[in-house]
């Protein structure tokens, strides 16, 4: 299988980067990945034609190699993800499985888990799911119980799992409120105290990351979702400093506006369209964009942050919409700036 997946990727990737008058278009994501998994499969198999492709690639992700060889680590890896079957949860499983890792995803639903399962048959890791409703605090256990005596030990937990709803603050009813709360709050610590009491703290190691939201300074239409990832974020703080004793790392990560399905399927048109115009790089992310960091935070690279609310949103936590916004650069485009007396 693995040396199906090499020819594979080799062929992708020479047709991608050696012939780029092709029609069939790679975003950067697709570029990316190829070049990940041309990298693992050692360049000395490689056809001379295809280490001319990857040297063109490296020309174009300069930082490529660095981050490739710091990242290539995961062989080994015991990786639990919740929400595995959708959005940010998906996508750092796959990007995980790239890399090695053995993935352990979990959710409320066995379809959606069952798509990323046949996503991640050709991946270099492992990829196993378990059905989990993460408020069910017996289940939990019984899921952390499980996932040792399947792989000896856990290196990481990623808290992707949650949920709100968009809705005005007054029409919001208290099962609404309590159901984001305890999706959100609830649920993450129960994932996060059994793999800290039955795994990291017994081996003295592991990392957790809490996926949470930006912006910071209020979110109107979402407030119950606003106040649940804030909980999250001191939790994280909390924890970081708490169990740093076991050697236990935690960060949070903030995602901004994502081209999840959910906010492109689920969303009002009004708000998908206008979106990106409130964001200062003028693009909502990609949902790769969240699997790398989540990557690289559990390689070796990540070895040194913990406590951390990395926020990851095209800046709109600093900034609501572009810079310089349209109405004050008198159509020149360009920022207003004080006169100054001539010298």
């Amino acid at each position: 299988m693995q040396k199906l997946l090499l020819l594979i990727l080799v062929s992708v990737a020479f047709s991608t980067i050696a012939e780029p008058q092709s029609d069939v278009a790679k975003s950067p994501f697709e570029e990316r990945s190829i070049l990940l998994g041309l990298h693992r499969g050692g360049r000395e198999q490689w056809p001379e034609n295809t280490v001319i492709a990857y040297q063109e690639a490296v020309k174009r992700w300069p930082d490529a190699l660095l981050e490739l060889d710091v990242l290539a680590t995961a062989d080994g890896q015991v990786v639990v993800i919740s929400g595995a079957g959708s959005g940010f949860g998906r996508e750092t499983a796959l990007e995980m499985l790239r890399l090695g890792a053995t993935v352990i995803g979990c959710g409320r639903r066995t379809e959606p888990l069952e798509e990323t399962a046949a996503l991640a048959e050709e991946l270099a890791g492992q990829f196993s799911f378990r059905d989990l409703d993460i408020r069910d605090d017996e289940g939990v256990d019984e899921f952390f119980d499980w996932v040792l005596v399947e792989h000896g030990h856990l290196d990481t937990l990623v808290n992707n799992a949650g949920g709100q709803f968009l809705s005005p603050a007054e029409a919001i009813t208290p099962k609404g409120f309590r159901t984001v709360i305890e999706l959100n709050v609830t649920g993450t610590w129960l994932m996060t105290h059994a793999a800290a009491t039955k795994a990291f703290i017994p081996q003295r190691r592991g990392r957790i990351f809490n996926v949470t939201l930006s912006p910071h300074n209020g979110m109107p239409g979402m407030v119950h979702s606003g106040a649940a990832r804030a909980a999250v974020e001191n939790m994280t703080k909390t924890l970081a400093t708490e169990w740093s004793r076991y050697g236990i790392i935690t960060c949070a990560i903030a995602a901004g506006q994502f081209a999840t399905d959910t906010f492109v399927n689920k969303y009002p048109p009004a708000v998908v369209e206008a979106i990106p115009r409130t964001i200062p790089l003028g693009r909502v992310g990609e949902s790769e964009e969240m699997a790398w960091m989540l990557a690289y935070l559990a390689s070796e690279a990540g070895d040194f942050i913990s406590g951390s609310v990395i926020t990851v949103d095209g800046g709109r936590d600093n900034w609501f919409g572009p810079w310089p916004p349209g109405e004050i650069t008198g159509g020149s485009g360009e920022p207003p700036a004080e006169e100054r007396r001539p010298k």
